[in-house]
């Protein structure tokens, strides 16, 4: 279990591409882009599992303080390194624990014909040492944890050091239920966002520097919890 002070902020908001235009610009004076960014920005596909009930889902909708989920993770549809991640949340702070899973694991797992042979998929994860992959497969097992939804976007992230400040803008976000696919390039799904609206990102550890601070608040925005998976479940019909 991860201490308080392992936790990050993170602040959410919705954000439009004029907004986007005019951060970008001035936070590239201030800020470095980070290095992983191919012209700008990479991408980003997240397999995310949720229980027969759809709690972590519903309790991201209700606020729900204390939380967490799982996901799996590429970049820029690279299967040679893969995240099996677990995001947390507590008392208004964030912590992601992050694992190296395999390709053919990540197969076994979300292969199986019906949630209610989650614990059959599960025997991929129970002979790893990793505490990560042993909460999943007891997750897997007692809750039928299964894959609910893949969240795909494009982002284009700045970063500073002072602060260990990133900040993120997530464009075209997509879900998808197409999980025999989640390692293709022709994977397809549904909008979760109409028009021009994307998700900015804000996250640091104790403080965030004044110059960065200045920047943003010249645009007013009002925080949003703007959960990516969330976002991807309601496009998806689920009621809470």
């Amino acid at each position: 279990m991860a201490g308080l002070m392992d936790y990050r902020i993170e602040n959410k908001y919705f954000v439009y591409e004029d907004e986007i235009a005019f951060l970008k610009n001035r936070l590239k004076e201030i800020m470095q882009i980070d290095p992983h960014s191919e012209d700008g920005a990479y991408l980003v596909r997240s397999l995310y599992f949720d229980d027969m009930d759809d709690n972590a889902y519903r309790k991201i909708a209700a606020g729900v303080d204390q939380r967490s989920k799982f996901r799996i993770r590429t970049y820029n549809n690279d299967d040679s390194h893969i995240l099996l991640e677990e995001k947390s949340k507590r008392k208004g702070f964030t912590h992601k624990e992050s694992a190296l899973i395999s390709k053919d694991t990540v197969k076994e797992m979300i292969g199986s014909d019906s949630i209610f042979n989650t614990s059959k998929a599960a025997c991929a994860l129970k002979d790893r040492d990793d505490f990560l992959f042993k909460r999943l497969y007891c997750n897997m097992n007692t809750m039928l944890l299964h894959p609910v939804t893949i969240v795909e976007y494009e982002r284009a992230a700045y970063i500073e050091k002072a602060g260990n400040v990133r900040i993120t803008f997530d464009t075209n976000i997509m879900g998808s239920c197409e999980f025999d696919r989640m390692f293709d390039h022709t994977l397809t799904g549904r909008a979760a966002l109409d028009g021009d609206m994307h998700v900015l990102e804000i996250k640091y550890d104790e403080f965030l520097p004044d110059e960065i601070a200045g920047v943003l608040g010249g645009l007013g925005l009002s925080r949003s919890s703007c959960s990516k998976y969330a976002l991807c479940m309601e496009r998806m019909g689920i009621d809470i």
